[in-house]
């Protein structure tokens, strides 16, 4: 029987679904080694605690920290206490989004951090139960590591017991860290003397991941405040834009702000995942692109100048293009002596785009004024988002720095991709005398010119 002829006892969608687990693993498996023995303080916020996939969130957090993780679990409790305070006829006055908490409300407060607190823990110590992994224990570790300080008087009115950050006890947290355990933090802390205050998860989180100089921040929110037209959150915000949209949100939306301040002061990374995606926490640290909205002091997509670094992977993203005869071959010791003429586009690490633009001079002439766009292509899994066209821009204008005034490109399948974006078809001509000479007439390549406006 021959083999194309071989019967196999997968149906052909499980051999798709096995397919598209092992590419998964092979992108997560990086990110698993670059998050072991990191700092992530992960803050939940009361809509996730009542939320129908909080059971997921709180399994895939185990996963974290037996992968090795070091993971802070700041929770909130708003929505519970909201609850409570209704059932009792209570209504509360909320200054700059913080409760005016007087002594019977503070009694709710703390009833509510211990009914959040034990549901988190029981959830915690059944996550990895129904998994290959079920004998591993998660070991939760909750401590009085917060001294707070009244938030005093704001707008003519007494806070009461609701406060602020003071201090954050990393020494504690750290210890806690190193043994092994998940550290779980309530909103509450308390002042030197004794006296307990309200505090905001989102304050918590922040001055914690702060303290700790933490890798990441990661907030399990409702992100529809981050929607965009499209109904969408963006994949990335700068800090400006992020601040901006934190000015003109609801109030309740103080994790945003939360956000911010931590990547501004220190932390690397701020995530900011829908609660109610089922996955959205690991498709978000164990993927390139993610599942959220990103905040980042470094930008998530950078272009740049190519190094000896990025030869292996433009050889294997230029080498199918080579072989369909779209590009010309070109040796890798060729390769290594051209990189400076190329140009990444970088992502996470991963090379998503490249091209290439070579200087001559034009026929006759002896000054560099002509430039070739010798190869220009995107990663298939990054096709189709305009990756190629913004790359082009940048080599335009690459080029223009360089005093080049015209480009040229020779191709045999991308014509109409190149005419569509300003260029015109010209002769062989028109071509430096250096590449007249190299031209190669059984590829028969279409000569395509555009002068470049601006010099």
């Amino acid at each position: 029987m021959s083999n194309e002829h071989k019967f196999t006892n997968q149906l052909p969608d499980e051999q798709g679904t096995q397919h598209k687990l092992v590419r998964w693993l092979r992108e997560a498996a990086p990110y698993v080694i670059q998050h072991r023995h990191k700092t992530f303080v992960i803050m939940l916020g009361s809509d996730a605690i009542d939320g129908a996939n909080l059971g997921n969130i709180v399994h895939d957090i185990a996963l974290l920290n037996s992968l090795g993780v070091r993971v802070v679990l700041v929770h909130g409790i708003r929505t519970q206490l909201d609850a409570k305070l209704a059932q009792q006829g209570t209504v509360s006055t909320f200054v700059n989004a913080m409760r005016v908490t007087d002594s019977e409300t503070l009694q709710q407060v703390i009833e509510s951090c211990s009914l959040v607190r034990a549901r988190l823990e029981i959830l915690l110590a059944k996550g990895l139960a129904n998994s290959p992994i079920h004998g591993e224990a998660v070991r939760v570790a909750s401590s009085n590591v917060i001294t707070a300080k009244p938030a005093g008087v704001i707008d003519g009115t007494d806070l009461q017991h609701a406060g602020l950050v003071r201090k954050v006890d990393t020494t504690a947290i750290n210890r806690l860290l190193d043994m092994g355990n998940l550290v779980l933090l309530s909103p509450m802390g308390y002042s030197p003397g004794g006296d307990a205050f309200s505090l905001t998860c989102s304050d918590v989180a922040c001055e914690v991941a702060v303290a700790l100089n933490a890798d990441k921040i990661i907030v399990m929110c409702d992100a529809s405040a981050l929607a965009q037209q499209s109904g969408q959150a963006p994949r990335e915000l700068s800090l400006d834009s992020a601040e901006a949209l934190a000015e003109n949100a609801n109030p309740k939306v103080a994790w945003l702000s939360a956000a911010v301040k931590a990547v501004r002061t220190g932390v690397s990374r701020a995530h900011l995942l829908r609660h109610e995606e089922d996955g959205a926490l690991l498709q978000e640290l164990f993927t390139v692109d993610g599942a959220g909205t990103l905040l980042s002091r470094k930008k998530f997509e950078t272009t740049r100048e190519a190094s000896a670094e990025d030869l292996p992977a433009i050889i294997e993203m230029i080498a199918p293009l080579e072989k369909a005869g779209v590009l010309v071959e070109r040796n890798r010791d060729q390769l290594a002596a051209e990189l400076h003429h190329f140009t990444v586009m970088e992502r996470e690490g991963m090379l998503v785009a490249v091209a290439a633009l070579y200087p001559f001079a034009k026929a006759g002439e002896k000054d560099v004024s002509i430039g070739e766009i010798a190869c220009i292509t995107t990663h298939p899994d990054y096709r189709n988002a305009a990756r190629a066209s913004e790359l082009l821009a940048i080599i335009e204008a690459r080029a223009k720095r360089a005093k080049i005034d015209t480009l040229f490109v020779l191709t045999t399948q991308t014509s109409h991709w190149f005419i569509e974006r300003g260029f015109r078809e010209g002769d062989l001509s028109e071509l430096p005398e250096q590449k007249q000479a190299l031209y190669n007439y059984q590829r028969q390549s279409k000569v395509l010119f555009k002068k470049i406006s601006g010099n």
